[in-house]
């Protein structure tokens, strides 16, 4: 399978887990919502902003994104929210928390490496 391809699947397999709408995706990337539509029917390949800023929202590693096996996608998702009358700011604080917890988990594991 191409890689645009198991991106745009993972991006939808994503999506849809958080109940997220692709007007809300788009809302929160700052594109038509077409563009998202292309990137999950893998009709247009996802710059690598995106898939930074994606990979935030979805609390998953970029390499979760670029996963073919689905079931190890899975595994990887933990995040879980209701995203019942979410505005674009709760994505946008949400995908920030998120970057935050990352870095500091990051550079607590290299601490205790170093310990």
């Amino acid at each position: 399978m191409e890689l645009q391809n198991i991106i745009g699947a993972n991006l939808h397999a994503f999506r849809t887990k958080l109940g997220l709408k692709q007007e809300q995706v788009a809302e929160f990337l700052a594109v038509d919502t077409s563009l998202i539509s292309k990137y999950e029917n893998g009709t247009n390949e996802v710059t690598y902003v995106h898939l930074k800023k994606l990979s935030h929202l979805f609390n998953v590693e970029v390499e979760d994104l670029l996963e073919e096996d689905s079931a190890r996608r899975d595994t990887n998702f933990a995040f879980a929210f209701r995203s019942e009358g979410l505005e674009s700011a709760d994505l946008k604080s949400i995908a920030e928390f998120q970057r935050v917890v990352k870095n500091y988990l990051k550079m607590d594991a290299l601490i205790n490496e170093k310990s």
